[in-house]
């Protein structure tokens, strides 16, 4: 590899138009890690919130948030560069995954990761379609392990999705469906896509009240709204598993408070929230993190997924366009944003 490479970095915090193509060095892969020449990479909501400065205070911490900033999590590409101690990939091979928070995200021609956050692309799905599903199915996965559901503990049982038509939402009904669950997706749109992901009953949030449902759920998600949460809690049943959500307000308190203030703050609220839940049931809330055992999952589901079709819908657009792929995604546009960086 030689000459620069791009990304599209911010220089400050604020809206889309601060989104600029920057040349940067091509990275170069430390121990353990790998170099990707990106062909695709997804722009999620979690990426226009962080571009705004949402979570910036812990992931300052992390080094996650220097200026300029490349976002990005989600990658599908082709390897590049080989660091120290990788047996699993060599130089060539066509591999997809999810990196941590970063400053130095996906969101560019290449980017280097640790081999094990990366894996080998299934054959027959693209790797605009790839690049659609890390973020969301790891994320998924720890919202289940929160919740306490297992396929041994979901079969044949009740089990409540709100916010079933997003991307967490589409992605749980296939894992739940696959784990032999009963189903109810709630959902303001896209309520087809519900079904077809194995939903066995969809419901118009606009037009039936949580409160309104009966309180039998083994396990309930919510994706969809933090106000909501006392009310999909409520659908809990006796003996229920748990609980998970990945709309609480975790980091925003921790930007509003600073560190000490907003995790005490925060920690308060979730107990509040746990006490709603029956006894014996768990209550999670989750974030992002990759993680490798989980991943190793996702090339399976991704083969599944395209098996069952129909794929994701993808809205495409150049590096260059990034802040109109970050707008797209501000006003859930139909279709999975998409970043690939060497089209022009």
């Amino acid at each position: 590899m030689s000459g620069p490479g791009l990304a599209a970095a911010i220089r400050q915090f604020g809206g889309p138009e601060q989104l600029h193509l920057r040349e940067l060095p091509l990275p170069a892969p430390g121990r353990g890690q790998i170099v990707v020449r990106v062909k695709a990479a997804s722009v999620n909501p979690i990426d226009t919130r962080r571009r705004a400065g949402y979570g910036r205070r812990l992931l300052s911490v992390m080094g996650a948030a220097r200026l300029p900033l490349v976002l990005g999590n989600d990658f599908a590409g082709t390897v590049c560069a080989v660091g120290r101690g990788v047996t699993a990939f060599r130089e060539g091979d066509a591999v997809f995954g999810a990196m941590p928070p970063s400053s130095q995200g996906s969101h560019a021609t290449h980017v280097a990761v640790d081999a094990a956050l990366a894996l080998h692309q299934p054959r027959g799905v693209a790797a605009e379609q790839l690049a659609a599903l890390p973020y969301n199915f790891l994320t998924v996965s720890r919202a289940l392990a929160g919740a306490g559901v297992t396929r041994g503990g979901v079969h044949g049982r009740e089990v409540l999705v709100h916010g079933a038509s997003g991307g967490l939402g589409l992605i749980a009904l296939r894992m739940l469906h696959a784990m032999g669950a009963r189903v109810t997706a709630v959902a303001g749109k896209r309520r087809e896509a519900c079904r077809l992901a194995g939903a066995a009953s969809v419901l118009d949030r606009h037009a039936t009240p949580l409160r309104a449902l009966p309180r039998h759920f083994a396990a309930t998600l919510n994706f969809a709204s933090w106000d909501d949460e006392p009310a999909v809690l409520g659908l809990l049943a006796p003996g229920a598993l748990g609980h998970a959500t990945t709309v609480h307000p975790l980091l925003g308190r921790l930007d509003r408070d600073g560190l000490a203030g907003g995790t005490a703050g925060a920690w308060l609220e979730k107990r509040r929230m746990a006490a709603l839940a029956p006894a014996g049931a768990r209550y999670a809330w989750t974030v992002f993190r990759p993680d490798p055992a989980a991943l190793a999952q996702l090339a399976d589901f991704a083969q599944l997924q395209q098996q069952q079709g129909p794929s994701t819908d993808v809205a495409r657009f150049a590096l260059a366009r990034a802040a109109e792929a970050h707008r797209h995604v501000e006003l859930r546009l139909q279709g999975r944003a998409i970043l690939l960086p060497h089209m022009t």
